[in-house]
This record gives C-alpha cells, sequence and structure tokens, in this order.
C-alpha cells in the first residue's frame, strides 16, 4: 500500500509538521548556531562592553583577594582616600576595615576572601586598615598572600596626626591624662615618650622599613595627606596611575566645605546627593602647649628626615 500525506488526516498533518520544526529548532539550539558568543560581542561592542557598560567578556562577579591596600595611617586620611576610590567604576572596595593581618589572621585566606565584595574581571578590589602600617607581623603575612600587592599609605605631620589621634581617644574616654603628660617620659627632662602610640606611629621611617623588607618602594605610594585636603583631585590624580586605572576621578567630584575643613564628594557612589565624611571627621582638637610642640618638632625632625630619604619625597613637614 502505497504512503501518501494526502491521505492522512488534517489535524495528523498538523501534529507532523509542528513536531519536526520542534525537533529541527532544538537540534539547531544545540549546535550553538543561534547562539550569540558573549566575547564576539564582546569585541564587536565599543572597550569591551555590553549594552549596560559591564565586561561583557565576564558577567559573573565573584569574590577574590584583594590587589591593592591601603594600610596606614591612622589619623591619616585614609578613610577620605576610600571613599574618593570609590568613585571609580574599576574598583571595588570594602567599606569596614577587616583587620585581618593583624587581628583576624588565624580565620585563614577563606574566611578573608569572603569579606571582600564581589567584582568583575578588570575590577581592583581593595580595603583598608590603618593598623597594618604599624603592626610589625603583617608585611610578611600580606607578602604571603600575594607578591605583587599594590600598597598606600596616607601619612600626614606626625605631630597634627598624634595631636587627632589623642582628640578621638578623649572623644572615646574621657577623663584621661592631658596631650602634655602622656608625651613625655620625663617632662621635666624634655624626654619625649616614643612608644606612646599616637607619637608611635609617626615614626614612619621605622615603620617602613619594614615593608621595604619585603615589597619593593615600587609597589608602595605614599599619599600626602595634607594634599588630600587642599588638592583631593591632584592626589586621587596620583593614586590611579598609581593603580594603572584610567583617571576618572577628577576635580569635577570635589568641593571644599569651608565649616569641616574638608574637601566633599558632590556625588558619591549610589547617590546623587551631596556627602561629606562622617562627624567623627573634622574635630576641634584640643589647644596644646607651644613648648611641647616644639619639642616634638625636635623629635620628629632626624625621623622626617630619614622618611624623605627612603620615600624619595620631601613632605616639607617642619
Amino acid at each position: 500500500m502505497r504512503f501518501s500525506l494526502a491521505s492522512l488526516e488534517p489535524r495528523k498533518l498538523a501534529a507532523m509538521f509542528s513536531f519536526s520544526v520542534t525537533c529541527v529548532s532544538v537540534l539547531y539550539l544545540l549546535l550553538g548556531c543561534g547562539a550569540s558568543d558573549p566575547v564576539d560581542s564582546a569585541q564587536n561592542s565599543p572597550l569591551g562592553r555590553d549594552s549596560n557598560g559591564t565586561d561583557a567578556k565576564d558577567w559573573t562577579a565573584t569574590r577574590r583577594l584583594p590587589h591593592a591596600l591601603i594600610i596606614g595611617v591612622k589619623k591619616g586620611g585614609t578613610r577620605a582616600l576610600l571613599e574618593f576610590l570609590r568613585l571609580h567604576p574599576d574598583i571595588r572596595a570594602l567599606g569596614s576595615e577587616p583587620h585581618f593581618f593583624d587581628r583576624h589572621y588565624a580565620r585563614g585566606l577563606t574566611w578573608y576572601r569572603s569579606m571582600m565584595p564581589k567584582a568583575l574581571s578588570g575590577q581592583i578590589v581593595m580595603e583598608k586598615t590603618p593598623r597594618y602600617f604599624v603592626t610589625p607581623e603583617t608585611p610578611g603575612r600580606i607578602h604571603g598572600m600575594s607578591r605583587d600587592i599594590k600598597l598606600m599609605v596616607v601619612v600626614r605631620d606626625p605631630i597634627t596626626r598624634a595631636i587627632s589621634d589623642y582628640t578621638q581617644i578623649i572623644s572615646k574616654t574621657p577623663g584621661i591624662p592631658r596631650f602634655e603628660s602622656l608625651a613625655f617620659k620625663n617632662r621635666s627632662a624634655g624626654q619625649i615618650d616614643g612608644f606612646w602610640s599616637p607619637l608611635n606611629i609617626g615614626l614612619y621611617a621605622q615603620h617602613l622599613e619594614r615593608w621595604l623588607a619585603y615589597f619593593p618602594l615600587s609597589q608602595i605610594h605614599f599619599v600626602h595627606g595634607e594634599r588630600l585636603i587642599r588638592d583631593p583631585a591632584g592626589e586621587l590624580g596620583r593614586v590611579q596611575d598609581f593603580l594603572g586605572l584610567e583617571r576618572i576621578i577628577t576635580d569635577k567630584h570635589f568641593y571644599f566645605n569651608k565649616t569641616k575643613g574638608f574637601p566633599c564628594l558632590k556625588k558619591p557612589e549610589g547617590s546623587s546627593k551631596p556627602h561629606c565624611l562622617g562627624q567623627t571627621k573634622g574635630r576641634t582638637h584640643p589647644r596644646i602647649d607651644p613648648e611641647v610642640i616644639r619639642k616634638l618638632r625636635e623629635f620628629y625632625r632626624p625621623h622626617n628626615l630619614k622618611f624623605y630619604q627612603m620615600a624619595g619625597m620631601d613632605f616639607g613637614w617642619q
């Protein structure tokens, strides 16, 4: 008996045709003929990005160990630097201080990685913990994680930094002795107590020596704390160069708040409103006896000169 399509009922014929089309479509998709290649799409689009501006070669954000660290110093301007850098689309920064290399190292790198923000391929992951710079164990620990990591240190006049540090201490612990008392081992003999934390942090050359035992100077960038206030765009430009990034953060992002005495952001990350750093920034410092300031200048002078030589940069502190 001869088979004829004409002999089939119209409903059966329609069903066979629909099934055949479905089979062909499935085979087509399995062979990848109809799927666009994201890599090819990226190469054919401007800057290798998709219509949303995302790196089309990697649509999956993952948690990775940091490529850069702001390692210090306390009361130098590290919070300002971090908040300013977060304006850059190629930077993903942890907002809080994880204190991994100085306090939580026993938790391991897996825990540390879990703390990091998710980032796309090509984005720089970073965090800041100012205590790293002065903690003896941290250079070796960080080197054990990455030999190529980039390190940033914000430094300012060590005397101003110490007074700012003390101002923060008394805001949290009222009733402690005056700065003038704590700054000396023996005030009548004029012996400065270089082991007192607010003064010890300012011995930058002493701390830098430990870092240079593990990292070349080319991997350490010093941010001038006073210039970060006077010219934030200029300092951020140099930081972006150091990180190998396009200079996207410019003077258009800042305005100077005369009340606080600090630069503020016109439009911070994730907001359309101007933003200044918290109320704790720009506290009024207590008045310090001028004679004590003079003694501190004598104490820090040789340390500062040695630091200038080591860093290859004169910060101009008197």
